[in-house]
Formats: C-alpha cells, sequence, structure tokens
C-alpha cells in the first residue's frame, strides 16, 4: 500500500513510518523539515505543512491512506481534513490522544480532577479532534488513542485494543509503548474493522 504519514518526524510518526516499511508499504513523509529523518528504501520525504492545505492535498493524492500525527494545540482540524478530502484519498487515519476516552460513565480522562493541567490543552484539542469528524461521513476515517501513558518501549505484539473507555492493566498502569501502538495503527490500516469510529490501545 501506499501510506502518507503527516508529523512523519515525530516521536509517533517515526514508529509508524518504521512499522509501515517493515510490512513492505511505500511512504511518503510530511514534515515541515523532512531532513531530519536519513532516506531510506520505501520512504519518500516531502516538505509540507498541515495547516496550509491548498499546498498539502497535492502531496496525499495518489495514497491508499493518511495518518496524520500531529500535536492537537498547533493543528487546525478542519484544514487537516480539508487537505485530506480534497486530496482524494478516503482513509483517513488519526493518531489520538487518551484525554478524551472515558474513566467512568460520561466522564473523560481529561476532565478528571488529577488531570494534569500542562496537558490540558492538547488533550482537549484530541477531544475537539474527534468530535468533529463523528460529523464527517465522506471520509473512511478512524481516530487511535493510546493509553494514559504514551512512551518509547518494546514492539512486544501483544496488547487490548478497547472502544470509548480507558485501558488499564492489571498492575492500575494505563500505558502503551509507541512501537506497539504503531503495531495497532498498521494492523487497522491492513484490515480495516474501525470505520468512523475511535478506538484505543493498551496493556
Amino acid at each position: 500500500m501506499k501510506i502518507a504519514i503527516v508529523g512523519v518526524t515525530g516521536q509517533i510518526g517515526t514508529r509508524l513510518l518504521d512499522e509501515a516499511l517493515a510490512r513492505g508499504h511505500t511512504v511518503t513523509g510530511i514534515s515541515r523539515n523532512p531532513s531530519k529523518l536519513s532516506p531510506r528504501d520505501g520512504l519518500g520525504l516531502v516538505a509540507g505543512d498541515a495547516n496550509a492545505p491548498e499546498a498539502l492535498a497535492p502531496l496525499l493524492a495518489g495514497h491508499d491512506a493518511v495518518i496524520s500525527s500531529i500535536h492537537f494545540t498547533v493543528t487546525d482540524p478542519h484544514k487537516l481534513i480539508g487537505a485530506v478530502r480534497h486530496s482524494g484519498v478516503k482513509r483517513y487515519l488519526v493518531v489520538g490522544g487518551a484525554g478524551s476516552l472515558e474513566v467512568g460513565p460520561g466522564k473523560a480522562l481529561v476532565d478528571t480532577a488529577d488531570f494534569p493541567a500542562m496537558y490540558y490543552d492538547e488533550a482537549n484539542g484530541g477531544r475537539v479532534f474527534l468530535n468533529i469528524l463523528r460529523g464527517v461521513d465522506d471520509l473512511e476515517w478512524t481516530m487511535l488513542c493510546p493509553s494514559a501513558l504514551f512512551v518509547a518501549g518494546e514492539r512486544t505484539g501483544v496488547f487490548r485494543l478497547g472502544e470509548d473507555s480507558l485501558l488499564t492493566a492489571t498492575d492500575g498502569k494505563s500505558w502503551i509503548s509507541f512501537e506497539d501502538y504503531a503495531i495497532a495503527m498498521l494492523d487497522e490500516i491492513e484490515t480495516p474493522k474501525q470505520i468512523r469510529r475511535r478506538f484505543t490501545v493498551g496493556y
């Protein structure tokens, strides 16, 4: 498959790139500073800005799927969704955040009393993005939200998938590695099961 990754130089973007290339896919890596990455077989690097939809759309055209891995505080969801829409690509996957996941009936993690204030804007931005996506019916979108702790780690291939509720391991910890998150995202691209839905991954 031909996959475009917007935000390819970030911590999540690079893991998604590694996983996609390891599976034999062709990747167009899009970033404002693509020179941060070295050339690799199967990878094409181009400069692009998520907030410049008119210029971004042609870069996305012709791909089988687009993944956006961009911080929500620096992204206008309408512009990014619009760029995908105008590119003609129907399959659109978004790296979400844990903040919008439920920790109780109708209660999101971001709204809990002890949610760190320094992460609020980013987490709430993810919730806003998700709510906008839920009104989009002309793209085959999917948002994959990680668990609360999203960190560099090992590629184990052993994890759980959930829907709208935060996943917690038997030790009480809610977490997932970037590497295992990338597996879940590429699995969804190769075998779509969550069209126009949000889902989550954790241990």
